[in-house]
This record gives C-alpha cells, sequence and structure tokens, in this order.
C-alpha cells in the first residue's frame, strides 16, 4: 500500500560531453551521497554559445535528489563538471511507497559525513531509475 504522504525529491538535469565523463560525475555523487540515481541519456543539444550556433552530442544526465541536498549537489556539481557552465535546471517532485522511500535512504548522509549505508533495493529488484 502506498504511504499516504508523498515524499518529497528534486530533480537535477544536466549535460556532460561524453559517457565517460557523465559516468564519473554521476559515480562520484552517488558516492558523495548526493543523489540516490543518475540516469544518463545520450542527446543531440542545439544551442547558441558566444554568438554562434552549436551542435553537439551529449550525455543528459537526470539526477534524483532530495530538496535538502538541492544546495550540496548544486556546489559539487560545479566543482566536479568538465563545463566552465555546466547545465543547472531543477525542479520538485514527489514520489510515494517504498521507491520514495529507499530515495530517502540514499542521500541521507551519516553523522560522519561518509556515504548512506546500504539499503535494500525498492521491491527487491534493480529500481527503474
Amino acid at each position: 500500500m502506498p504511504d499516504p504522504d508523498p515524499i518529497p525529491l528534486s530533480l537535477v538535469l544536466t549535460t556532460e560531453a561524453d559517457r565517460e565523463r557523465a559516468e564519473a560525475l554521476a559515480l562520484s555523487l552517488l558516492e558523495r551521497g548526493l543523489v540516490a540515481c543518475a540516469s544518463l541519456h545520450p542527446v543531440v543539444s542545439l544551442y547558441r554559445w558566444q554568438g554562434r550556433l552549436e551542435r553537439a552530442e551529449e550525455v543528459q544526465l537526470l539526477l534524483k535528489t532530495t530538496p535538502d541536498q538541492l544546495e550540496a549537489l548544486r556546489r559539487t556539481l560545479g566543482e566536479l563538471h568538465s563545463y566552465d557552465t555546466p547545465e543547472w535546471i531543477h525542479w520538485r517532485a514527489s514520489s510515494e511507497g517504498p521507491y520514495g522511500r529507499w530515495l530517502l535512504e540514499q542521500v541521507v548522509i551519516s553523522p560522519g559525513g561518509g556515504p548512506p549505508a546500504q539499503a535494500g533495493r525498492p521491491g527487491g529488484a534493480d529500481p527503474a531509475g
């Protein structure tokens, strides 16, 4: 039975230059306990940069975190990102039931400042990103 109250979460969108950099960034954020999950998607980006139209093949990251970790995630992403001006788009969302509880468990930093303790997989299987 789903939880009666939705669990607040934050979604963040950013891009990286290639899959290797996107995976390295995602792993660093996961290891630090700043995100519960990072979904990677190859994209073609068309944009204006310094007065010119640009086209780039990039990897888009959808990062799932909690509102409490949003500022720490923003600072850390800015430090680790390979771009001078990384994409930073975020919005509020919510989840219910086992997935929402699992997400909360993943981003809560332990009192010693290390990554969160390992938690079981929601539903006993891999989370659906």
